[in-house]
């Protein structure tokens, strides 16, 4: 029997169309791709989902072009046909079918050869994905509901192959899953060891794993360390190109193998037990401890990708929760990872990982971009510390503690954001960008697309590091950590919120005459300008600032100095220099960096915010200059210092410089095995200049 149905349009013959092959293929795979992008929308991260996302977009490919031969055909036999609430949805069906089909290949691109997929590309394919199945859903539901109340054969025939086109359909959406859940079997992803060491030492309590540091996992237990390293692979993705570079030579990143902090740790490991060098790395070290590594039983107390790493991106970023008690007080995830990105491998699975962060982003946007991270709390956790008990067997004492520093200088104002500088402001200053995470709508000044992101060079005023370890870039970051301390780098963010000239500028204070034989009184006023905490800050039984003066004659012989170095790079005694002298219970230097054994000061001078400090110098003005080895004149009577070939003094010119190094030459001879032959890089923050007229008696 001919089963076939006459309208304007023509003859159709409605059974033949329900089952014809193109039409269940078509319908079934526009279903899978619909259901399929509903379980990537709100299913779980998870392997089978990843492999969803990767099925999702090969059928969409396949179905591309039977779907646009099936629309075509449908389009061309239907078009002359009554309007209708039917034909409506039908071109409204077709419409998204379009749409989504245009979206999907565009996503596609983007992802596989793109840094990441456009917001507004991402949300038409969304709404698109709602839009089909209504459209469809009404445009193919009406047709089944209408052939129900059918009486007639012909009627009974159409409702039989639509009922075979739902079910052909349908096995093709079962089709669909049975290969996701199979290709998602078949991957076997790396396998953590998430515990501790058989015969890790807890001798802080078992409660407290990674005690006497104040840092915690999730699970209480070690995390494996390559789920928190591998921060190259940020980079090489062709994602965060750009803030990987400047991370790989920062002292973050550095913080393992700095060669100080290794010295450091062994001989703090071998006098005070190698578990007690858990106080160090929740900071320094955090891929070692919380895979273990600092434990009674490990000869090596940092582990490889603990120093290559050192504070890793996904360390930083995997932090949830922080307090300023510091000490690293931080509470940290072992996050999820997408398949094939622990693997550090080339070709197809590369390929697939780099696909997948691209175009499933949530998990990986959720996971690591948090507002935590923009908040000076942030930073609190580890830039402040103290030593108590636990450590140093007495009790509570404070050490270095940037955040109280800045919470209760000028430069905060808890009300008013818009008069606050905040950490990030300064030390992660905003940079032109490519990067897919550049903009911000979360700061009060900045947009979603000003193409800016925040650099990770985290410039300071280590000046060391990149040139010991002799780093790729090392040039460039010490060159910019100098200007950065000089006060040089413009910062147009907060332009007009500080002050413009050095950091920390240096004012000679002097008469502007003296007479001959009259004692001189110069003073070099240093004051804490742009810095948001103490100036110096840090570790101050480590770096030293000081006032290097020198006054001469009109012709440039030497009246007086002070703050020179000697051949052996130490600093004069007698000289003013910023710094501290810990001691421990018995009152002996503590000049080692073994703060283990700290207890007080018993000497300490660093600048607050926007306060001032003076170094004052005193010395005869002499009338002539002499050789003291001709004459016999008492040099103490005169201050001359140096041979010259006499003649009246007619003016003085002084000169004073603000020196820093990050490293004192003593320590930095223990840490570098007893020799001078290795010295820290001096910056000379700032520098003036005065005359003093010499008038004639």
């Amino acid at each position: 029997m001919q089963l076939n149905v006459r309208g304007p349009e023509g003859s159709v013959d409605r059974v033949k169309e329900w089952r014809r092959p193109l039409a269940f293929w078509v319908g079934g795979g526009l279903m899978a791709e619909a259901l399929s992008g509903l379980a990537i929308l709100w299913l779980p991260f998870s392997i089978p989902n990843q492999v969803n996302v990767i099925v999702h977009t090969v059928l969409g490919w396949v179905i591309l072009v039977p779907l646009v031969l099936y629309s075509v055909r449908h389009y061309r036999m239907y078009a002359s046909a009554r309007l209708t609430h039917v034909k409506l949805t039908g071109y409204f069906s077709l419409f998204v079918s379009a749409l989504l089909a245009v979206t999907g290949v565009v996503l596609t691109l983007q992802a596989l050869f793109g840094t990441r997929i456009g917001y507004g590309w991402d949300l038409a394919h969304v709404i698109g994905t709602f839009a089909l199945l209504g459209a469809i859903g009404f445009h193919v539901g009406t047709l089944f509901v209408r052939n129900l109340a059918g009486a007639t054969e012909l009627s009974a025939h159409v409702r039989k192959a639509e009922k075979g086109f739902a079910l052909r359909t349908a096995g093709v959406c079962v089709g669909y899953g049975l290969v996701v859940f199979g290709a998602a079997a078949m991957y076997e992803p790396v396998e953590l060891n998430n515990a501790l060491p058989e015969d890790y030492s807890l001798i802080y309590g078992e409660d407290r794993p990674f005690a006497p540091s104040l840092a915690r996992t999730t699970t209480n237990d070690a995390f494996d360390p390559r789920s928190m390293a591998g921060s190259r692979s940020c980079g090489t993705s062709g994602c965060h190109e750009e803030i990987t570079a400047e991370w790989e030579v920062s002292a973050h990143r550095w913080s393992a193998k700095d060669p100080a902090f290794r010295t450091v740790q062994a001989t703090m490991g071998q006098q005070n037990g190698p578990e007690s060098t858990r106080y160090c790395a929740g900071c320094h070290d955090p891929v070692s401890l919380f895979a273990g590594t600092k434990n009674l039983f490990e000869d090596e107390l940092t582990n490889q990708e603990g120093m290559e790493d050192g504070v890793s991106c996904i360390t930083c970023h995997s932090i949830e929760e922080t307090d300023v008690q510091g000490n690293a007080n931080y509470l940290i995830a072992q996050p999820e990872r997408y398949m094939f990105e622990l693997e550090d491998e080339e070709g197809v699975g590369r390929l697939v990982r780099d696909y997948l962060i691209r175009a499933y982003p949530q998990p990986h946007v959720e996971t690591f971009s948090k507002r935590l991270f923009k908040s000076p709390e942030f930073c609190a956790a580890c830039h402040k510390q103290f030593i108590d008990e636990e450590i140093n067997a007495v009790g509570w004492v404070q050490l270095q503690n940037q955040y109280d520093n800045w919470r209760k200088s000028r430069w905060h104002n808890e009300d008013v954001p818009e008069e606050t500088i905040e950490c990030r402001e300064c030390h992660m200053p905003l940079m032109d960008s490519r990067d897919p995470a550049s903009g911000d709508v979360q700061d009060y000044n900045r947009t979603a697309s000003d193409g800016k992101h925040r650099s990770h060079r985290f410039l300071g005023a280590n000046q060391v590091i990149p040139l010991w370890l002799e780093l790729p870039g090392a040039e460039e970051q010490v060159e910019l950590t100098q200007k950065w301390m000089r006060g040089e780098i413009e910062i147009p963010e907060i332009a007009d919120k500080w002050r413009d000239g050095p950091a920390i500028p240096i004012e000679i204070v002097a008469p502007e005459t003296i007479q001959p034989g009259e004692e001189v009184v110069v003073r070099a006023r240093i004051t804490n300008n742009k810095a948001g905490h103490d100036f110096p800050t840090g570790p101050l039984d480590i770096i030293q600032a000081w006032v290097e003066i020198t006054v001469t004659d009109q012709d440039g012989r030497i009246v007086f100095q002070s703050g020179q170095r000697d051949e052996e790079h130490f600093i004069e005694p007698g000289s003013f220099i910023f710094k501290a002298e810990p001691v421990d219970r018995y009152g002996n230097l503590v000049d080692r960096h073994n703060l283990w054994e700290m207890v007080g000061v018993r000497y300490r001078r660093s600048l607050f915010p926007g306060f001032s400090d003076d170094a004052e110098y005193r010395f005869f003005c002499p009338s002539t200059l002499f050789d003291p080895e001709d004459v016999d004149v008492p040099i103490e009577d005169t201050e001359v210092r140096v041979a010259a070939d006499g003649g009246e003094v007619e003016r003085l010119e002084v000169t004073a410089k603000l020196l820093y190094r990050k490293f004192d030459q003593f320590l930095l001879n223990f840490l570098a095995g007893g020799t001078s032959e290795v010295t820290s890089p001096v910056t000379v923050m700032s520098e003036d200049y005065a005359t003093i007229v010499v008038e004639s008696p």
